[in-house]
């Protein structure tokens, strides 16, 4: 049988997506960056339902002001009802790429009026994903990779390779936009795209983006049972002051971190990693009477404690100290 053209494949995606996880919405939005994923899944979304582009201008390149009227121009023409361009200004906290993305979801949240957001990440894009987390140790939450949909935004081409959003777009006729990041060595997922995952599928024989797209689907399905229980945890130990200790002792591991991590959240921590809950953990499984523990929270300039008192742990905000500098020194 002949494999479908690549527009009909995108339409079939996001029909999938519609009637798996927003049957009743009768509208939605689409962040829309001019690139060829975006640019082929806003084709794809607005032949199926109302759809309002998001193009979201971060301001860091000459450009990107000429740049976001072009998307907006497309998006119209492919059907879209509406084509908003939204301007944002990038702080520096936690590194460019991840400033770029917590200005670009803030604005996206702020201007969706209630709907749903779909976003263009591909199997490529997963597959990225998975990689980054199994080098950085970040544990299986992050090697789980992304969701379909995580409301309020929906990923309805994770099961499409990158080659078929730039083969759609050259049935539409479109020209999409070039990012020149995504061709800048210095950015780890760049490197990862152009030099890791080719090497791999070299050595491996191929096929090796769809296998970390479904090692992600399989963590993804355990974590969520895992969650379930943590949740429950949770509950039974969630004290007005914090958590019981004795409600975490007996409970496994691969839970208690999940219990630890959600109640940090719920505290204010951001950008947890593996080693601060695993610290955070030791104060239950590894008790000897030790000190607190660190971690980073969301308020700048201040970062979280917690610590173990009396059988319970309890967080708080304290500020971070910062000792001045001794100056240079003089040779001896």
């Amino acid at each position: 049988m002949d494999r479908p053209g690549a527009l009909a494949e995108l339409r079939a995606a996001v029909t999938r997506f519609a009637g798996e996880h927003t049957p009743r919405d009768p509208g939605w939005c689409v962040a829309l960056s001019g690139g060829p994923d975006s640019l082929a899944l806003t084709a794809a979304a607005a032949a199926l339902r109302p759809t309002t582009a998001l193009i979201v201008d971060h301001q860091l390149q000459r450009d990107s002001a000429e740049v976001a009227r072009t998307a907006q121009a497309q998006a119209l023409t492919v059907g879209c009802v509406a084509a908003r361009i939204l301007r944002v200004e990038v702080g520096a906290v936690g590194g460019p790429e991840a400033a770029a993305r917590s200005a670009r979801y803030a604005a996206l949240d702020e201007v969706r009026g209630g709907a749903a957001v779909l976003l263009a990440h591909t199997l490529d894009d997963q597959a990225e994903t998975v990689l980054l987390g199994l080098g950085r140790g970040s544990g299986p939450r992050s090697i789980a990779g992304m969701r379909s949909y995580d409301p309020p935004w929906g990923r309805p081409l994770l099961g499409v390779r990158r080659a078929v959003t730039a083969a759609a777009c050259a049935e539409l006729q479109l020209t999409p936009w070039s990012d020149p990041h995504n061709t800048d060595a210095r950015f780890t997922r760049v490197r990862l795209r152009t030099e890791v995952l080719p090497l791999l599928e070299d050595v491996l024989g191929g096929g090796v983006a769809e296998a970390l797209a479904r090692t992600a689907d399989a963590l993804r399905a355990d974590g969520e049972v895992l969650d379930v229980l943590a949740a429950q945890v949770l509950d039974r130990a969630r004290r007005a002051d914090g958590l019981a200790v004795a409600e975490l002792t007996e409970v496994a591991p691969a839970v208690r971190r999940r219990v630890l991590r959600a109640w940090l959240l719920a505290g204010g921590a951001r950008g947890l990693t593996d080693r601060h809950v695993r610290g955070v953990e030791a104060l239950v499984s590894a008790w000897h009477g030790q000190g607190g523990v660190a971690v980073p929270g969301s308020r700048p300039g201040h970062r979280l404690f917690a610590a173990r008192r009396a059988g319970t742990l309890t967080l708080h905000i304290e500020p971070v100290r910062r000792t001045a500098s001794a100056g240079p020194q003089l040779p001896g």
